[in-house]
């Protein structure tokens, strides 16, 4: 049977009642239904998980808290099942809510996702005795009536969810993509609503927290006022970003930094994040750190300017965000969106042959579906004058190499902006990211501020140059960044690699809690106090 007619009678079959459940008795034998939607390594590792959590929990104590985590997507289930198991050890009573879809961006006929979620309940089950299910598949509320105020953030998150999956930013309403996302977020906003109504968790836990269902669950929580927890993963290994009544993604590094900015920064800590910027200019990973963020190692600063022909005159590098890219999304200071900051900009730049702007699009690009920051730039101004430059993302030229001979640096969100305020580049950032207000960088408010600043800067780039003690402040803020801001966590998305040496006995055993039980209380909302830190940035 080729592939649309058995999509046809999927389709078909799954309007019959028990079709999906019948199919699943005769034929599925408990084999993973969907190559991309396996649990196959949870179904294995469940039954040594509860004998696990049932020898840590104490028997006879009364649950601290009644806990919600939820999850859509196999690989987020796979990993909040795990967490919820080591809550579940931490003597909190715990539900898991979850949709058993296998992506998404693309709809699954309805037999495809009873046979999915059957499969689900099963490997799940399993885990019975000690922490609570609930399939969003079978709890739906389809006549629930959303007020304005969720029917509003269901359009938001549609709308993040379109550009995310479009990598676009400037979309339109009437494209299947947001029509798709907007059936999905209305379902799981009124079957959510019912439920945390109706069942009242001390505590709601949700990956990620802006996008998809994940951010639909957010945004309930939060109408209804119940305490969420958000939290998400960097290319750190056992450790990851977590946040209290707020989206984790927005990086909001407000309390942490109030806690550690007068407190000491000595010679080791200084010297360990330069040591990790030296390997990242170097496009080596470092400690836990996992990606290699350059795809070509330092060549040095002449060889760069030799290979785009730069001459004396000052340089201006305008490094970008990944179109879509969800530490972009919401971001807006004063600009429309990041392709229009990029555009503007470029029409300023016209008018000053005597600055050369680089434009370095991000590496990250070569994995773009269709539309590109190079479509931005191209549309902008079709010929470029000698003075512009545009880097494309599968160039082999490393950003550091660029750092090393800017004179200015424009940013929207990205990484980069901290990383030349390091070297003392005056820095504009015109995008909500972590690091914009925290003394070391220019944060204009408006158009009129942002290019009557630039224009000040250019006539002199050099007096602007940050003076020792600001560059001393961003190197401090950037070892808390990287060694403060991401709690201890034994088991990253990528779980299964974990999991063999992060068991539930070790992480409860006395040394695991003291490595990672503060995490475990945050997680179920105790405040987070950012001054219990030593000076390896771990809890003390």
């Amino acid at each position: 049977m080729d592939k649309s007619n058995k999509e046809t009678l999927k389709r078909f079959l799954g309007g019959i009642p028990l079709a999906a459940e019948l199919y699943w008795l005769v034929r599925q034998k408990d084999n993973p239904i969907h190559s991309r939607f396996s649990l196959k390594a949870l179904n294995e590792a469940l039954p040594e998980m509860v004998a696990d959590v049932k020898r840590i929990r104490p028997s006879a104590a009364v649950p601290r808290k009644k806990v919600f985590i939820f999850a859509s997507l196999h690989y987020w289930i796979d990993q909040t099942t795990i967490t919820a198991m080591g809550l579940a050890a931490d003597n909190h009573d715990v539900t898991l809510g979850y949709y058993p879809y296998f992506d998404w961006f693309t709809d699954s006929t309805k037999f495809d996702l009873r046979r999915q979620n059957i499969y689900a309940q099963k490997v799940l089950g399993s885990a019975s005795e000690v922490i609570n299910t609930v399939s969003f598949v079978n709890y739906r509320a389809p006549y629930t009536v959303l007020p304005k105020a969720l029917q509003d953030a269901v359009r938001e998150v549609s709308v993040f969810d379109t550009q995310y999956t479009l990598q676009i930013e400037d979309i339109d309403t009437s494209w299947p993509t947001y029509q798709f996302r907007m059936k999905r977020n209305q379902e799981a906003a009124q079957s959510l609503l019912a439920y945390l109504r109706s069942n009242k968790p001390d505590v709601v836990i949700v990956p990620n927290g802006t996008l998809q269902e994940f951010g639909i669950v957010y945004r309930v929580a939060r109408y209804l006022k119940i305490p969420v927890t958000t939290y998400e993963f960097s290319d750190q290994r056992e450790a990851f970003w977590l946040a209290q009544n707020a989206e984790i993604m927005r990086q909001d590094t407000t309390e942490m930094w109030a806690a550690q900015v007068d407190a000491r920064f000595g010679k080791d800590q200084l010297e360990r994040i330069q040591t990790l910027f030296e390997y990242r200019q170097k496009a080596r990973p470092l400690e836990n750190f996992t990606r290699k963020w350059q795809n070509i190692p330092s060549q040095g600063a002449e060889k760069v300017r030799e290979q785009l022909k730069l001459d004396k005159r000052p340089i201006v590098l305008l490094p970008t965000n990944v179109l879509g890219d969800s530490l972009t999304l919401g971001r807006q200071v004063f600009t429309k969106t990041l392709a229009d900051w990029v555009s503007r900009t470029i029409l300023y730049f016209i008018g000053r042959p005597d600055i050369q702007l680089v434009i370095r699009v991000h590496p990250g690009e070569i994995l773009t579906r269709e539309y590109s920051m190079l479509d931005v730039v191209k549309q902008t101004l079709p010929e470029l004058p000698e003075y512009i430059h545009l880097i494309h993302p599968e160039e082999q030229i490393n950003t550091y190499d660029l750092v090393s001979i800017t004179d200015v640096g424009l940013v929207y969100t990205t990484t980069v902006g901290l990383e030349m305020a390091l070297k003392g580049i005056p820095v504009i950032v015109t995008g909500q990211t972590h690091y914009r207000n925290r003394g070391f960088t220019y944060d204009p408010e408006s158009w009129v501020e942002y290019f009557k600043l630039l224009g000040m800067i250019l006539e002199k780039p050099s007096q602007f140059k940050l003076p020792k003690d600001k560059i001393q402040l961003a190197w401090k803020y950037a070892y808390h960044f990287f060694y403060t801001f991401p709690l201890p966590f034994p088991w990253h998305i990528k779980v299964w690699q974990d999991y063999e040496t992060h068991k539930l006995a070790q992480v409860f055993s006395k040394e695991g809690k003291k490595k990672y039980g503060n995490t475990f209380r945050y997680l179920v909302g105790e405040p987070m106090d950012w001054t219990k830190m030593n000076h390896n940035g771990r809890h003390a």
